[in-house]
Order: structure tokens, then sequence, then C-alpha cells
């Protein structure tokens, strides 16, 4: 069952970061407007928590069980969609750092039609999709608290952005869909 649950880690992890490496626009000559020092710091936050799902894991002698690693698979295999479709939906407004480009459109398809931030929502469920494999409790709670923070800071610098562009636009989006988590405010 471990060689099993790393095996399908392992693939959740390159299907869910396929799209960002090889599908997404990274070089594009536009202008536009970037804020980098929420950005980075909310990526950091979430990289840490990333970081401490693989860093402390269960011992090898307490390897997950079914009711672990399926969850686990499902969440992995849904979050490649996700990302997917996230990246696919984004086209050319796709962008690492909280920014606009002057000709950015305010996307609300696929599935932006569900959640306003569906890469942070794939990156929460690959996260917890690695936690129900490889890390104990006690850490997998300080893990998604760090995971949360930095994914809040992001999801405001965003949302900001967003506001100031699109205004009442966005405002009734932003009413409408929720942020990364589907049905929680």
């Amino acid at each position: 069952m471990q060689l099993f649950a790393w095996t399908m880690l392992v693939v959740c992890w390159f299907a869910w970061g396929y799209p960002f490496i090889f599908r997404a626009p990274h070089k594009q000559k536009r202008e536009s407007i970037t804020v980098t020092g929420p950005t980075r710091i909310g990526l950091l936050l979430e990289c840490i928590a990333i970081f401490m799902a693989f860093a402390f894991r269960n011992p090898p002698d307490s390897p997950p069980g079914l009711l672990r690693v399926l969850p686990a698979v499902l969440l992995g295999a849904a979050s490649a969609v996700i990302s997917w479709n996230a990246v696919v939906h984004l086209g050319k407004q796709f962008r690492i750092h909280a920014g606009l480009y002057a000709d950015h459109e305010l996307v609300r398809t696929g599935p932006y039609a569900i959640v306003r931030h569906p890469i942070y929502a794939s990156l929460l469920a690959m996260l917890v999709s690695t936690l129900l494999v490889l890390t104990p409790w006690e850490w997998a709670i300080l893990s998604v608290g760090l995971f949360l923070a930095g994914t809040e800071i992001r999801v405001r610098s965003e949302d900001g952005l967003l506001e100031s562009r699109f205004g009442d636009d966005f405002r009734e989006y932003r009413k409408r869909v929720r942020a990364y988590v589907p049905f929680i405010r």
C-alpha cells in the first residue's frame, strides 16, 4: 500500500504541475501592473507548508491505510483536473505574481465559475492529499495553517487588484463565488 500511495502521490503532483510548467504562457511582453511583495510572502508560506508535508513524515512502520490513501488519490486526481482547466480558462491572464495586464480580462468560466482562485484550491487539495499519505496529524494541522495564511495573503492581494480594475463587476463576482474553497467564505 505504501508504494502505491507514493507512486500515486508523485503522479498526481506531476499531473498537477504539468500545465504550469509546459502549458501556461510565461514570457509575455505586455504592459502590466505587478504586486510582488505579498505574492512572494504568501508563496513562501505555501512552500513551507508543502515542504513540511514531505519533511515530517509518519514512521516507515506506520504506512497509510486505505482510508487515507483513497481520499488522497481522489483529491490528487481532482486537483490535477482543476489545475489543467484553470490554466486553460485563465489563458493569457496567467501570471505567477499578483498583477494585471493592460488588457486583462475577468475570467469567470470553467473552474472560475466555482471558485475565484481555482489554482489555490487545487494546490490546497494537493497539500491535503500529501498530508493524508505522509504526514502525522500534528504536523498536518500546522502545515494547513501556514498554507491558508499564505493563500489568504495572495487572495487578498489579487482580489484588491481585480476590484481596482473591474469595480462592481468584480464585487458582484466576489459576492457570488467563493475564494478557493467552495461553499466557504
